[in-house]
């Protein structure tokens, strides 16, 4: 109870997924080496960070921003400029977070300041306008960010796949540079989602909540509602920031990509599919939708070829790879559909 803040997942089938979906996760380099699963781990670990920072600001306040993915690329970019310009050095990768950091949460704090005394959507607007402003200075600033090409950049020796951490033959598995850098993103990522879960259920998050039911009441019981929801901004845009550094460290590398308005989207499906305001949602959020996204058109060219044999008529051009798109935007409206709270909030008998 006091690692999940009072909180607990309240339901066993959702205690038994998270348990089995943290567990493959610590597990993940040693039950699935490739490159590919390797992958898909770690941006579930990231995402999950990501959204779980976003599901304070959007399920927790019900304030809608369009600027999160802006505070995600300052935190690439940040480490990917230092590391570039300074070289593979572990000052530089220090000299990356203190610049990355403290700028997206300055930015949170003034797009806060002078943006949440007005309504939600203009507030909505507002950050729409400047993070498509930071998305074309990061295209222009071709000195600095590399342009439209991003900056690629090395790491420092112990975490590059070649350093050899742990041989083959003291536990029949290697543990090298590469395993290092999933496992601090695992662990970070892990900390600042059990951080998040314990500002929510604080003090200043019951506070959060009662904005998010009525802004006008909790005014009228004294509440300081702009200075609250700015600082929910501020932590919000630090965590974003923090997995794009992870991002960027797994990476190596960093790019417009990560300000795309796409993330954006992705971002809110993941809130929404695993629940809003749950923070446990961002888990189970990002694990489905980062499983769909690269396994679903592996797994439909398989049922297009099993149908075909079978000499099914229609069903093998439905299930053709290339409609994978088309397919998840239909798991998508029936995730909607049959678990309108997200799959956290049906399994705990909210919907």
């Amino acid at each position: 109870m006091m690692i999940l803040s009072g909180d607990p997942p309240r339901s066993r089938v959702l205690s038994l997924l998270l348990i089995v979906i943290v567990t493959v996760l610590a597990l993940a380099p040693f039950l699935f080496p490739g490159a590919k699963a390797m992958n898909v781990a770690t941006k579930i670990c990231i995402f999950a960070l990501l959204v779980a920072s976003y599901d304070l600001l959007l399920g927790y306040t019900g304030t809608v921003s369009f600027a999160h993915t802006m505070f995600y690329g300052i935190g690439s970019y940040g480490i990917a400029i230092a590391l570039y310009a300074m070289g593979p050095t572990w000052s530089a990768v220090a000299t990356g977070i203190v610049i990355g950091l403290p700028l997206a949460a300055l930015l949170a704090l003034c797009i806060g300041l002078f943006s949440l005394r007005v309504q939600a959507i203009f507030f909505a607007m507002i950050t729409l306008a400047v993070a498509s402003a930071f998305q074309v200075l990061a295209s222009q600033l071709s000195w600095l960010t590399g342009g439209d090409d991003g900056r690629s950049f090395r790491l420092p020796e112990l975490l590059r796949p070649g350093t050899v951490i742990i041989p083959k033959d003291v536990f029949g598995f290697e543990f090298n540079g590469r395993i290092l850098t999933y496992y601090i993103v695992f662990a970070i990522a892990a900390a600042l989602i059990l951080t998040l879960l314990r500002i929510v259920n604080s003090p200043f998050g019951r506070v959060l909540q009662a904005v998010r039911e009525n802004r006008f009441r909790a005014e009228a019981l004294g509440y300081r509602t702009v200075f609250h929801l700015t600082w929910a901004n501020v932590i919000a845009a630090l965590v974003a920031a923090c997995a794009g550094v992870l991002n960027a460290l797994w990476l190596r590398y960093a790019g417009p990509e990560t300000l795309s308005f796409t993330i954006m989207i992705d971002i809110l499906l993941m809130v929404v599919i695993g629940g809003m305001g749950t923070m446990y949602g961002a888990i189970i959020g990002a694990a489905i939708f980062i499983l769909a996204e690269n396994y679903l058109q592996a797994l439909m060219g398989a049922a297009s070829q099993a149908t075909a044999g079978a000499g099914i008529p229609v069903l093998p051009a439905l299930l053709h790879p290339d409609r994978w798109l088309l397919w998840l935007g239909l798991l998508f409206i029936a995730s909607v559909y049959f678990f309108p709270t997200g799959v956290v909030g049906k399994l705990r008998g909210k919907g």
